[in-house]
């Protein structure tokens, strides 16, 4: 049976703390409830069609890398199980369950931990200009979707709704955390890629590059925040079809802005509606990454 889709939980009865692109964040007091709403955003804009299942993907996806990659370091988690959510929310499953997570309450690290093991988007981009990403130099004559000789942190700002987050330099990361910090976030992120990656590369999936975002408990331990390795947070290439020299296919929302672009979109907003054909093609992708991670459907 089709689940309606969610694009908002702001009604009367709920008052999110705070609303991004995809998720709505309820404030607790001393814990967190963080909801993968269906909301799709494309160019930093939220479209006005929402998609099939993909809050309740990004959230099982999150949960099952959080599970999987917990010996590399703790996360934010306390249940995904909406029957041990607090009220109103446990009375409200239809709205809430599947797609949420009751979570800690930390202090985020403001920098976007960026790896890539592949040569794609920005990092294409900014390669062409002056063959380096991030202030780290790369070999000469690299094709676009390359997998690089190791995967490189490439950090960013965590820049508000509508703007686009900057690159920056493991010096500028330096700069905003300490040397310290830093130098974990760098090792953490690069760790937690490559197990993630290997992973996913036994179930056919190419995870080119991802962001990871993290946080401090009342004792400074770093715990891993947000989302894990989703494909809103990450390039995914089916293995299968992956041919360097140029943009792959992927199970994210690449497929909905080649279709913005087509269509020749200023990419301002109001962002234009979507045909039905794409809205169900993308909920497609994501539930079949989700399933050949996990080797379960949409729960």
């Amino acid at each position: 049976m089709a689940r309606p889709v969610i694009t908002q939980t702001s009604s009367e009865k709920f008052k999110p703390t705070k609303q991004g692109k995809v998720r709505d964040l309820y404030d607790l007091g001393d814990s967190l409830l963080i909801v993968a709403t269906d909301r799709i955003s494309a160019f930093d804009v939220i479209l006005p069609d929402g998609i099939p299942n993909k809050g309740r993907v990004l959230t099982q996806i999150s949960a099952f890398w959080f599970r999987y990659l917990s010996s590399v370091v703790g996360n934010h988690i306390i249940t995904t199980n909406v029957a041990e959510f607090p009220e109103p929310f446990r009375s409200a499953s239809e709205i809430f369950g599947g797609r949420s997570m009751l979570t800690k309450k930390l202090r985020p690290i403001e920098v976007e931990c960026v790896v890539r093991g592949y040569i794609s988007g920005s990092g294409w981009s900014e390669y062409k200009k002056s063959k380096s990403i991030c202030g780290i130099s790369l070999p000469q004559g690299l094709r676009e979707s390359d997998k690089l000789s190791e995967p490189i942190f490439t950090p960013t700002t965590k820049a508000p709704i509508g703007t686009h987050d900057e690159n920056i330099t493991f010096d500028d990361v330096v700069n905003l955390v300490g040397k310290d910090l830093a130098s974990k976030l760098r090792n953490l992120t690069l760790e937690l890629y490559t197990k993630g990656a290997e992973y996913a590369a036994g179930k056919g999936i190419i995870i080119a590059d991802t962001k990871f975002e993290f946080g401090l408990d009342e004792n400074r331990n770093i715990v891993w925040i947000d989302e894990a390795l989703t494909p809103d947070s990450s390039r995914f290439w089916p293995m299968g079809q992956y041919k360097p020299g140029g943009a792959q296919p992927s199970f994210d929302k690449q497929f909905v802005r080649d279709y913005l672009l087509s269509i020749q979109w200023n990419k301002q907003p109001p962002a234009p509606k979507l045909p039905e054909e794409i809205i169900l093609t993308t909920s497609r992708k994501y539930e079949e990454a989700l399933e050949l991670l996990t080797g379960k459907p949409v729960e």
